[in-house]
């Protein structure tokens, strides 16, 4: 199971949310270049990036950010947050992301999105952000009547990269995934998943590697030094040993 470390922008700064509140925020590093080096010096083989201030607003804010941080590491990132059209799209990948994660644009325009996995085969990214088991949109400002597993169930034939499920309730709280919620839509898909919010221990890690999804994507417990970059790898390692 591959092992996400998230970095998440907001005006420039590497910063944590709970629960998706733009009002819980915690700065953890000025330089977002720097904090990607440290995490790939620690041994991880990709980077999950997230333009909070570009899910806001619809439309990617942090770019300079991100680019920097392209031009200091050399391991796959994918990168959501504001990205919309296919201008935007052309843009990210064009800048070196590897996958570029949609959300809010799926749910609402589910042809355009189907049509858009296809121009660009195996880099894009499902980002389902759930409250209650709804899409939530707008980063995380909106809750729609559409359930997780339904609008994963939609694009499961496309050739997209992986669908990336986030747990509102659960993220950034310190208090474990929800194993139930990502269970389930394992279950319901074939695309590859990969799970994120409340990962805080290694047995966390474990219990989603042993779930089958693909990836999990680690913030907080990582940035508290709660959990080691070292001791997340070994916990996804096929033959681990038991925790």
């Amino acid at each position: 199971m591959q092992i996400w470390p998230a970095i998440d922008l907001r005006g420039g700064k590497c910063v944590r949310l709970r629960q998706g509140d733009y009002g819980q925020e915690t700065v953890f590093g000025e330089d977002p270049a720097a904090m990607a080096r440290e995490w790939v010096e620690q041994g991880a083989k990709q980077l999950h990036l997230v333009d909070l201030d570009g899910a806001k607003a619809g439309r990617p804010a942090n770019l300079a950010s991100v680019r920097a941080i392209l031009n200091a590491v050399r391991v796959p990132c994918q990168l959501g947050g504001g990205i919309r059209d296919d201008e935007t799209i052309e843009a990210v990948l064009g800048m070196g992301v590897a996958r570029a994660i949609l959300g809010t644009k799926a749910l609402r325009e589910p042809d355009w999105f189907r049509a858009a996995c296809r121009r660009y085969p195996g880099r894009l990214v499902l980002g389902i952000d759930a409250r209650d088991g709804q899409v939530a949109t707008d980063g995380w400002l909106a809750t729609s009547e559409t359930s997780a597993i339904e609008l994963a169930a939609q694009f499961d034939g496309e050739p997209l990269a992986a669908i990336v499920y986030t747990d509102i309730a659960t993220d950034g709280m310190l208090a474990g995934p929800n194993l139930a919620a990502m269970e389930a839509l394992r279950g319901a898909v074939r695309l590859p998943v990969i799970a994120s919010g409340g990962v805080t221990t290694a047995k966390d890690v474990a219990r989603l590697a042993d779930l089958g999804v693909d990836g999990c994507i680690v913030g907080r417990a990582l940035y508290e030094r709660r959990l080691t970059l070292a001791e997340a790898l070994a916990a996804a390692k096929p033959g681990r040993a038991t925790l």
